[in-house]
């Protein structure tokens, strides 16, 4: 009997997918992810509940708002974050949030004076992000991104579906710009991470993020002056000829 190369099918139906999507709207692909494609599948919605995050998590809500959210606390986020996290979760009626945080003995052993961030950021990101994130997902088949090509070099080539360590990832907004996010803040009066208007456009942990500049990058502000540009829990880099 053949054996199936699950790894060859999930990558080969999301290159299908992605091109069947490419120009649908937004909460399309959400409604066809959580009610046709993916049915018998355990689907998630990650989020970091930065600066865009609302767009997506109110087009989700419209579609079911039992959709299970997960999200991870690093544990050297800004206060402003958590803050906003339970202001949208209220406002959107979101019911089946997760928080993640990373376990506390290997954190001590990694990162015992707190500091990790400072010498090793991979490391850090590893510790408090990548490994927590990797234990809420498994058993999950599908996960849903937030990511948007306009945010930075490295993501301009990012499909609206991808296969990856055995998951199926969907980034419905991937070919949304600025302009588009701002038009659905305004039309649905969405609040606003509280740091936006003081420059942070992707904001992520408190001692590595930074406000950008006009004209930058919207995540030239996450570890400033280093040439690490993601956390990690994305690996591939669309803009260097990765992808699927």
């Amino acid at each position: 009997m053949t054996m199936i190369d699950f790894t060859d099918y999930k990558a080969a139906k999301a290159q299908i997918l992605s091109a069947e999507f490419e120009d649908a709207d937004p909460r399309d692909v959400l409604r066809a992810a959580f009610k046709t494609l993916f049915v018998g599948e355990r689907v998630a919605l990650v989020t970091s509940f930065g600066a865009e995050s609302a767009v997506l998590l109110h087009m989700a809500a419209q579609v079911d708002r039992t959709i299970p959210v997960v999200s991870v606390d690093t544990g050297k986020l800004f206060g402003e974050t958590r803050r906003y996290r339970r202001k949208l979760v209220e406002r959107l009626g979101l019911t089946n949030l997760r928080v993640v945080e990373p376990e506390p003995e290997p954190l001590a052993q990694a990162d015992p004076k707190g500091v990790l961030w400072h010498q090793n950021a991979d490391a850090c990101c590893h510790v408090r992000k990548v490994v927590p994130l990797a234990r809420a997902l498994d058993g999950v088949d599908v996960w849903l991104s937030g990511r948007k090509r306009y945010q930075a070099s490295s993501r301009e080539r990012l499909p609206m579906f991808e296969a990856e360590e055995g998951r199926i990832k969907v980034n419905p907004l991937a070919n949304w710009t600025r302009d588009d996010l701002d038009g659905y803040f305004d039309a649905h009066d969405l609040p606003r991470h509280p740091l936006e208007a003081d420059g942070y456009l992707s904001i992520g942990c408190q001692p590595c993020t930074e406000p950008v500049a006009p004209g930058e990058d919207p995540r030239a502000g996450r570890w400033r002056g280093q040439a690490k540009t993601e956390c990690g829990i994305h690996t591939v880099l669309y803009s260097q000829g990765g992808g699927i």
